[in-house]
């Protein structure tokens, strides 16, 4: 027992890792994983509309595209954004592979975007684009206007959910080799590890991803139900408050009188 703590739950070598996570990893992480997503937002949904597309030359090589990098480990994906393409003589953030990991976790992003997208913009009701062009509206100003930002909001909780997903895919970039300043949450705890051959460092990357991780998953979860049930527009009245709002009946009440009238009148 006391092996296993000083092997993953060591104090000593957390205190001493965990500053340079915090200052550098965790922001490192954060900027990488931030620029992804960006990126993965603005190419999926271009993807997403070639998707859409009427045309099948038009949807082949966007399909192609998310089919791809679906099907591709991620892993892989890194090693040959990251290396293959400085090696070929294509490298157009010089030999800074940040801008590298950034692209890699991004296309990877973009693929899983367009599916979500895409998704979303068909759970809109036809009705909704006859009503726009019923209007006068062009077909992609009815996209822009009323069936995007409708499908986008169907799908928020997949999106905050590939963003968790892009979080994590970002420890990947290890493999480029950061540089001082450069190193996110696990390049740092694996350097640590290799040096110390204790894994308590990693222990504390791990911790650092679930500060992050933890709070936007019951994001998602408080997401995905308030979208599903909806908000509350109405408070329901309490029962004398209803009772007062209810008309009173009125008796009618009948003499014998009135019978006889009426048989006179008969």
């Amino acid at each position: 027992m006391h092996d296993f703590l000083h092997t993953f739950f060591d104090w000593h070598e957390i205190s001493s890792v965990l500053p340079t996570l915090l200052t550098e990893g965790l922001s490192n992480t954060l900027l990488i994983a931030a620029l992804a997503i960006v990126l993965g937002l603005v190419v999926g949904m271009l993807l997403a509309m070639l998707l859409l597309s009427t045309s099948r030359w038009v949807r082949l090589p966007a399909r192609i595209y998310v089919d791809v990098f679906r099907g591709i480990p991620a892993i892989v994906t890194v090693s040959l954004v990251g290396l293959g393409l400085p090696a070929s003589g294509i490298q157009p953030f010089g030999r800074s592979p940040l801008g590298y990991a950034v692209i890699a976790v991004g296309m990877i992003s973009a693929a899983y975007c367009a599916e979500i997208f895409r998704s979303g913009i068909q759970s809109v009701p036809e009705g909704q684009m006859q009503a726009g062009r019923s209007l006068g509206m062009s077909y992609l100003r009815t996209m822009r206007v009323i069936i995007v930002p409708q499908g986008i909001r169907n799908v928020l909780p997949a999106l905050t959910g590939q963003f968790i997903v892009d979080i994590k895919e970002s420890s990947l970039v290890y493999l480029l080799g950061l540089s001082v300043g450069q190193r996110e949450l696990y390049f740092i705890a694996q350097e640590h590890q290799a040096a110390t051959y204790n894994s308590s460092s990693l222990v504390a990357a791990a911790l650092c991803y679930l500060v992050i991780t933890i709070p936007l998953t019951y994001f998602v979860n408080w997401l995905d139900r308030r979208l599903r049930d909806g908000p509350s527009t109405q408070r329901p009245l309490p029962a004398t408050a209803m009772a007062e709002e209810l008309p009173t009946p009125t008796a009618t009440v009948v003499t014998p009188h009135d019978d006889l009238s009426k048989e006179a009148k008969a």
